[in-house]
């Protein structure tokens, strides 16, 4: 199963433009992998203007969000691997999707030939009122 983040980050970056609005994200620039201008990260965060009009070469997958960006008039590149992203929201309004700050986790892997199947839950003993079939 795919990771819903970077679904949900296409979608609000979306809906904004779709509304005439100005997507910006939220990035927590100490995430291992993130690749920002240090001098524009305050408290371990930056905010991005990720429309198209403030970019180029806007490519999202589903492990990292890479794009071009001017910072003091110079073009760089821009790499954020998607759990850093801890919100995609517009500008103008505020209206968008946060995520919880802390580690990704991964989605559970299935269960490999060689793996002994993990016991079944043991389901507690109710006491209360059971339904049968009376005929």
């Amino acid at each position: 199963m795919h990771e819903l983040k970077s679904y949900l980050v296409r979608a609000v970056r979306d809906w904004a433009m779709d509304s005439g609005l100005t997507p910006h994200l939220l990035v927590d620039a100490t995430v291992p992998g993130v690749a920002v201008p240090a001098a524009f990260v305050n408290n371990g965060r930056i905010v991005l203007n990720v429309h198209p009009r403030a970019i180029q070469h806007f490519d999202l997958d589903r492990d990292c969000l890479r794009f071009h960006a001017r910072f003091v008039g110079r073009s760089l590149p821009v790499a954020l691997p998607i759990a850093a992203v801890l919100a995609v929201y517009a500008h103008e309004n505020g209206q968008g999707v946060s995520f919880p700050e802390g580690k990704a986790t991964a989605p559970p892997r299935e269960p490999t030939a060689d793996a002994a199947p993990a016991p079944a839950p043991k389901q507690p003993q109710s006491k209360g009122p059971t339904l049968r079939i009376v005929k």
